[in-house]
């Protein structure tokens, strides 16, 4: 069904990408298809271009680079079936050019819930969906209280779904004020 499919990977927010990453392997083994990481590092406004050195976006860039290798080193796919792209540039533009050049049947995007912030100014999630040239899989994070025993155990099924790791779930569980 899929032949190639690009996941964008903020490499700040790994939680996040690991669930994207997570049901674009799902969706890539059984078919066979390439997988491409892709982590864009925006550019430097130019009010900021005073404050930091000439080299600034070219060693984050680097630096992310080894981010998403590590990432990379732990998909479970055949070799040559995954790789990663990092550039310099728009994340919209860039996920969309790399889509382009790779022809994607699939982008598959993590994306928070939307707030008011994202609605009235947008997201890259929300460009890239609009914009795109293939499909779009949008994977959000599942912010519904989770189950939890009396001792305080997150249900192994439900993390299993819902998060990337059962830690995931822990930490969400606290937050949701259920292991207080």
């Amino acid at each position: 069904m899929f032949k190639s499919i690009i996941v964008p990977v903020d490499v700040a927010d790994l939680s996040l990408a690991r669930l994207a990453i997570g049901n674009a392997v799902k969706l890539a083994d059984p078919n066979g298809a390439t997988l491409t990481l892709v982590h864009v590092v925006p550019i430097m406004p130019l009010m900021m271009l005073d404050t930091v050195p000439v080299s600034f976006e070219g060693e984050v860039a680097e630096k992310a680079k080894g981010q998403l290798a590590e990432l990379t080193g732990s998909i479970t796919l055949p070799g040559g079936k995954v790789q990663s792209v990092v550039r310099i540039g728009g994340i919209y533009h860039e996920v969309l050019a790399i889509a382009e050049e790779q022809r994607a049947d699939l982008i598959v995007v993590g994306s928070h819930q939307p707030s008011v912030a994202t609605y009235l100014l947008g997201s890259n999630a929300s460009a890239i969906v609009r914009h795109a040239a293939c499909s779009v899989l949008v994977i959000r994070e599942d912010k519904r209280p989770v189950a939890v025993d009396e001792a305080g155990e997150v249900a192994a099924e439900e993390a299993h779904h819902r998060y990337s790791t059962v830690d995931d779930a822990k930490k969400a569980a606290w937050d949701a004020d259920l292991l207080h």
